[in-house]
């Protein structure tokens, strides 16, 4: 059955079942930090404050690295990327461990996180730029769909893991195990071996990045969504992430909270698990349709419903998001030509996360103001109506997987 299951669909391709395997236990890793973290830097003198320093400095070193990781992926290989910054994750990871085991000034974890940020930007363009270069076009459904499934169950266990360890041996314990998955995760990526294809013939990095805004702004069938997106994980941060957990600690608790967030993980599992056999004709409009569903737990959280609607809710809108996200990076690894292709991930990853300081800033205000319950499901319909707006784009509505494999054809190699 296991030799059955690794050498069917992307798997069978050696690089990618490496890759595979590094990516989830990294994912694994990933998902037991927040719920770590949370509890060793909270018992800090001032922690509340210093939690969101450090969160922030992380996301904001991201954003403003991420064109100058999406340019460094494109110009050199991507597989040595990864294996560099996933070592120095695990190293950065050590040294908040130390720091929290020692129980050093909580505040030295702050440069740390940064370093993580730009790490981080450095790597997800490579990311998700690797894996057409380790599987052919009919197999990047399959591929795209497995990493969602692996992110999903990692969603649902590492968290309920992390817990376990910071209740027994306490936070810095469970930083250490993810910088130990980041090392166990370089013994696989090591064995990558994936020499480029092309060379890059640009003057300069200034030169390739406006080569990439170019290409980005000229796709009619990629900004559109990019730019919906911006606003979509706004309003998930701001109104699910910030206020989700302000209105279960006033009714349903944290137990309740959590249930809802494994729920959700699991629809994500699902969606991954359906898609390594289900393929859709239209896979920018079924992006779009998916993401919608998202929404409806807003909507239900902000309409007061029972525990169990919301599980329901929850659950549909993490199989949808997880349909959306795979079908999105399949179709722009499809229609991208693999010398730019991180560029325009990057600028898409810019688009996902540069309105996400601003709503988490303003949504407590925001709700103080207007009503909690009542920013919350008008949150969710604006959610949903944000993510059928590009519809009314042609490119997006009609576009099949055929139309976006011609695309990317007539874009040759710079």
């Amino acid at each position: 059955m296991i030799k059955s299951f690794i050498t069917r669909g992307s798997l069978r391709y050696s690089p990618f079942r490496r890759f595979f395997f590094a990516r989830s236990i990294l994912l694994f890793g990933n998902a037991m930090t927040p719920v770590a973290l949370a509890f060793a830097v909270l018992q800090a003198p001032h922690g509340q404050r210093l939690l969101g320093d450090i969160l922030a400095g992380e996301l904001l070193a991201h954003i403003i690295m991420l064109l100058i990781g999406g340019h460094l992926a494109d110009r050199y290989r991507r597989d040595r990327i990864l294996l560099w910054t996933t070592l120095g994750f695990g190293l950065s990871q050590l040294c908040i461990a130390i720091i929290v085991l020692t129980g050093t000034n909580s505040t030295w974890i702050l440069p740390w996180a940064i370093i993580q940020g730009i790490l981080t930007a450095f790597s997800e363009p490579a990311l998700r730029g690797i894996v057409p270069e380790m599987v052919d076009t009919a197999h990047l459904q399959h591929a795209n769909a497995l990493l969602s499934a692996a992110r999903g169950f990692a969603r649902i266990v590492g968290p309920a893991a992390a817990g376990f360890l910071v209740a027994t041996w306490g936070g810095g314990w469970a930083i250490a195990v993810n910088a130990f998955s980041s090392f166990v995760a370089s013994l696989l990526i090591i064995r990558i071996h994936i020499p480029r294809a092309w060379k890059s013939t640009a003057p300069s990095i200034v030169h390739e990045m406006r080569q990439g805004w170019v290409y980005f702004r000229e796709s009619q069938w990629i900004w559109p969504i990019t730019l919906a997106w911006a606003f979509l994980n706004a309003l998930q941060m701001g109104a699910w992430q910030v206020l989700g957990p302000i209105i279960a600690q006033q009714s349903f608790r944290s137990t309740g909270w959590g249930l809802i967030l494994s729920f959700k993980a699991a629809g994500i599992l699902i969606a991954g698990l359906v898609l390594t056999r289900l393929r859709f004709s239209h896979p920018l409009r079924t992006t779009m349709l998916t993401a919608a569903v998202g929404g409806v737990p807003m909507i239900i959280l902000g309409l007061e419903q029972s525990v169990p609607s919301l599980l329901t809710a929850a659950m549909v809108a993490g199989l949808g998001l997880g349909i959306s996200t795979t079908l999105w990076d399949s179709a722009l690894q499809q229609g991208v030509p693999r010398d730019k292709i991180s560029r325009i991930m990057a600028f898409d990853d810019m688009g996902a996360f540069v309105f996400i300081p601003l709503a988490e800033i303003i949504s407590v205000p925001i709700a103080h103001t207007f009503g909690l319950y009542t920013v919350e499901r008008t949150a969710g319909f604006l959610f949903l109506i944000t993510a059928l707006a590009p519809l009314t784009c042609h490119g997006v509505r009609t576009m099949t997987t055929h139309d976006i494999e011609a695309w990317a054809l007539k874009q040759p190699l710079s």
